[in-house]
């Protein structure tokens, strides 16, 4: 395990799954790409987000986000490394086809899985 990972951590917020489906995704999407401050970028595919623990987080250990964990809202995605889980999100994208954010445009794996140690391409 990585020594980036931190278990057994608190978040609140509300599933991404219950957002999409009020916005009624079309059959077409099939990944997403998350939009924070600063020009950030980070895609998953759709499956992924779909998941019931990935979360749209307002709240980590009880109390409102602080700054430094991405207040006031952030993609909070457990089962991938944090580059995935975008802080200060400002928006979400569904996409028929895939295209890569910030750090899988700079060497970082797509994938992001933890378990298999995907942090880098190479």
């Amino acid at each position: 395990m990585t020594r980036w990972s931190k278990l057994d951590t608190t978040w609140r917020g509300v599933l991404v799954r219950d957002v999409l489906e009020k916005a009624r995704v079309k059959p077409a999407g099939k990944f997403v790409m998350a939009y924070s401050d600063g020009g950030y970028t980070t895609n998953l595919p759709l499956d992924v987000v779909l998941d019931d623990d990935v979360l749209l987080a307002h709240t980590y250990g009880g109390k409102p986000l602080e700054p430094d964990h991405g207040a006031p809202l952030r993609l909070l995605v457990p089962k991938r490394y944090f580059w995935k889980s975008a802080k200060f999100l400002r928006r979400v994208e569904v996409m028929s086809e895939d295209r890569m954010g910030f750090w899988e445009l700079n060497g970082y794996h797509n994938d992001a899985d933890p378990w298999k140690e995907q942090r880098h391409w190479f």
